[in-house]
């Protein structure tokens, strides 16, 4: 499995995707890495879907929840301080690798 550029934490923008979701951006919750599937990231506040519950001994009610669902690691980038997408370089100071932001050389 590949390293990737995104982690829980980052402020990230949704470059592609639904009509309503495109352009927004959001804090990633979770990055999901399966063997043998693409990765995916969850982004709080965004991509809501509703999940219908069945009624169990924690939730006797059951019904309609709404969640996060999962979006495409390709389809977000990194968010820098402007508010513009940005693509993510790697860079050795000292004995530790750390992320910088290619167009300006800015440490994430």
């Amino acid at each position: 499995m590949s390293k990737l550029k995104i982690k829980r934490g980052d402020n990230v923008i949704v470059t592609t995707g639904k009509k309503g979701l495109k352009g927004a951006t959001g804090e990633v919750i979770e990055v999901i890495k399966k063997e043998g599937r693409d990765p995916r990231v969850i982004v709080a506040g965004l991509n809501i879907v509703k999940k219908h519950v069945k009624p169990s001994a924690s939730n006797p009610q059951g019904g309609i929840t709404e969640k996060e669902a999962s979006i495409h690691i390709s389809n977000i980038a990194l968010v820098d301080k402007d508010g513009k997408a940005i693509k993510v370089g790697y860079k050795i100071e000292g004995d530790k690798k750390v992320r910088i932001n290619k167009k300006t050389g800015e440490t994430l």
